[in-house]
């Protein structure tokens, strides 16, 4: 495919853990059909340290406002969004607040709330949370060596490897004051808002969020569609790219109508 000026735009934006190098494995199907720009949540990448603000970062909201003004500065008006686990939510807010600059969105493991409440199945208890917060706090390299192996959640050593690169990149601190952001967070309102075409892709078991927080989106999302991938583990872009790939080709092709 040639591109040209009025190819449509992919944004990509990765989850906690991990920087903009874990879409590698699918960024070469994306850019012969798009014009792909990525970037680093603020916190993560080699320049982590120099773009996360402990205020402005304590809330979803915050990384939302970064993702409108990456828009802005490339003069994007209109994008397709896919967002990895907490960007997500974070692309969600950012549909909500600026509908106009979204065609599509696109969420790969996400979840408006990782707590349990009534009539929700998040998957953790506040127990659960607290047990992560202390074992970053109480020694991050080896908290973060447990949770590598788990949240991927297969035995992809590559994978394994490449998680833990980038998720000790993250200067610890920010590592935890992140965690918090992402695990105490509630968007379900936000994603309730959202009335943007959104395709909702979830592995078959997954660490950090359960099928039953996929069906939620599904029902709450007006008009969105959920695939669940024949995989498991939170990071299937990396562990199983063929799997996102064949959705992708499905929900984002033709790119003709991206109303």
């Amino acid at each position: 495919m040639t591109l040209s000026s009025e190819t449509p735009v992919v944004i990509l934006s990765h989850g906690f853990g991990t920087d903009q190098t874990a879409w590698s494995a699918i960024r070469p199907w994306l850019e012969s059909r798009f014009r792909v720009i990525s970037y680093d949540l603020a916190g993560a990448g080699p320049d982590g340290a120099k773009t996360y603000d402990f205020r402005q970062h304590s809330t979803l909201f915050g990384f939302a406002d970064d993702l409108l003004s990456l828009l802005a500065s490339q003069n994007i008006e209109r994008c397709i969004y896919i967002g990895h686990s907490v960007s997500g939510m974070i692309g969600a807010a950012a549909a909500v607040a600026d509908p106009d600059a979204f065609a599509k969105l696109v969420m790969i493991g996400a979840s408006p709330r990782y707590l349990n409440d009534e009539g929700y199945h998040g998957g953790f208890e506040q127990s659960d949370l607290d047990g992560v917060f202390d074992g970053m706090a109480t020694n991050f390299q080896a908290w973060g060596a447990g949770f590598a192996p788990a949240v991927v959640g297969v035995p992809d050593n590559k994978a394994i490897d490449e998680f833990s690169r980038t998720l000790f990149q993250i200067r610890p601190d920010i590592a935890l004051a992140t965690s918090r952001t992402i695990f105490q967070s509630d968007m379900r309102a936000v994603a309730r808002r959202l009335e943007r075409q959104t395709h909702i892709l979830q592995t078959a078991r997954d660490l950090a969020v359960p099928q039953d927080v996929a069906a939620w989106l599904n029902k709450s999302i007006d008009g969105s569609t959920l695939d669940t991938l024949d995989a498991e583990g939170h990071l299937p872009h990396m562990t199983a790219p063929d799997e996102i790939i064949s959705v992708l080709e499905r929900r984002l092709l033709p790119t003709s109508n991206l109303a």
